[in-house]
């Protein structure tokens, strides 16, 4: 049981429960449950980045969901019409973190409960129902487990009044109410969540399987006009979703944020060598100065064109930090062989603007990228050399600082490399001539 609280690190949430749970007993003011949440989320480690944003967001949900059961209590209506659930499936989905969204369900629970002619039944069953909706929405991939969480949420509530009335079949009425308040929750969780996600500009797994439609006008663009970066962006989705899952980080967002973080390619598509004629290459008639600035200013063009199309801001991470700071190192070595005696090259100069990635989700977008391409221009792609590119490409990124902003331990760059040389050996592997 220790190690599961541990893994699940929902101890904490264990012993704020029981906190609260006793505080409600003695009625405590509405408002002290959310600002003790506030408090320990002020100090909770994954909430260290943008700390004040989700605050604010957090602050935002507490008080719509608060003053809409303020409001149904007053105008006389049982708690039973309080569609409580629909908190926790907005935290979850939104935040995408099982802590917070226990301890955003438990303040806005007690701050209710504590409104009704009976406290500890209204929290007991608000907190059933979120703790229900929470393990069955976490993850979720689909619009209709939003549904069905919500209808398995007033059945939970249902049980839970009938168990607290000691099976006594009374009013039944009530019955009937908290069954539809189950299904309406996640029908009003649906209809609501794209307001959310602009009002916070975040994107919860449903949206971002939305952007992974490869019938989407930018990856329509990217099959015809630069069909070598989209292939490459696939492949680099790949090997990114794996490697997320291997760490602990979300996949799916690693994998969307890897099919457009070239998307910039697209304004001179002909100047990268994936999209470039075998025999021909436009950057022999170039500076390495011209070149490496035409490379570089493809980051600047794709954030261009995320914002035209209107793209999550989330994504716009993986366009700007996919290769961090780091050195465009053919270009600058060109530079370095054909400089006169008295001319300087700087190697700041020409290396990318950053910044450097800031979650695991980034950092393991770049380093896939870097692997993805390197490993492309083997010539000879046995299972032994592709191994030995992997471990040289991911060993110059940690050592030129690129991972010194984001999470991964060097335990997770072991696994990432593992993971990076099983599918990158299955994908480039040596073939049988049958001619």
């Amino acid at each position: 049981m220790k190690k599961l609280l541990n893994k699940t690190k929902l101890l904490p949430a264990g012993i704020c429960i029981f906190m609260f749970s006793f505080s409600q007993m003695i009625h405590v003011n509405p408002a002290i449950p959310f600002f003790l949440i506030l408090l320990y989320i002020c100090f909770y480690r994954k909430f260290t980045k943008n700390k004040n944003t989700r605050l604010l967001s957090l602050s935002f949900l507490f008080l719509i969901s608060f003053c809409l059961g303020y409001y149904l209590i007053k105008q006389g209506l049982s708690f039973y019409f309080i569609p409580i659930a629909i908190i926790p499936m907005l935290s979850v989905l939104l935040f995408n973190n099982l802590e917070v969204a226990y301890f955003l369900s438990l303040a806005t629970s007690v701050s209710l409960a504590s409104l009704s002619p009976e406290p500890f039944k209204a929290w007991f069953i608000f907190m059933t129902a979120c703790a229900c909706v929470i393990l069955l929405v976490n993850k979720t991939r689909k619009r209709a487990q939003v549904i069905q969480a919500g209808v398995i949420a007033g059945i939970m509530q249902l049980a839970g009044l009938i168990l607290l009335e000691h099976l006594w079949i009374n009013h039944p009425q009530r019955y009937l109410i908290i069954l539809i308040n189950g299904l309406l929750s996640g029908i009003i969780t649906l209809g609501i969540l794209p307001f959310f996600e602009y009002i916070l500009q975040t994107v919860t797994n449903i949206s971002l399987l939305e952007l992974a439609d490869f019938n989407h006008p930018i990856l329509q663009r990217m099959v015809l006009e630069a069909p070598g970066t989209y292939h490459h962006s696939l492949v680099v989705g790949n090997l990114s979703d794996s490697a997320c899952q291997a760490v602990g980080a979300n996949g799916l967002l690693a994998r969307v944020g890897a099919y457009y973080h070239d998307i910039g390619k697209l304004q001179k598509p002909e100047y990268f060598i994936e999209n470039q004629d075998i025999k021909k290459n436009v950057h022999d008639e170039l500076t390495p100065t011209m070149s490496k600035l035409i490379i570089m200013n493809h980051i600047k063009e794709g954030l261009d064109l995320a914002k035209k199309y209107s793209l999550s801001p989330i994504l716009w991470d993986f366009i700007q930090q996919h290769h961090g700071s780091s050195l465009v190192y053919y270009f600058y070595r060109r530079a370095l062989e054909g400089k006169e005696e008295d001319q300087e090259v700087s190697e700041e100069g020409f290396r990318y603007p950053g910044p450097k990635p800031n979650t695991k989700e980034a950092a393991i977008v770049l380093l896939a990228d870097s692997v993805e391409a390197a490993t492309r221009s083997l010539k000879d792609p046995t299972p032994d050399t592709i191994e030995e590119t992997v471990h040289k490409v991911i060993n110059n990124k940690f050592i030129d600082g690129q991972l010194d902003e984001c999470e991964l331990t060097l335990k997770d760059i072991e696994k990432i490399s593992s993971i990076f040389t099983k599918i990158l050996s299955g994908i480039y592997h040596s073939r049988v001539s049958y001619a």
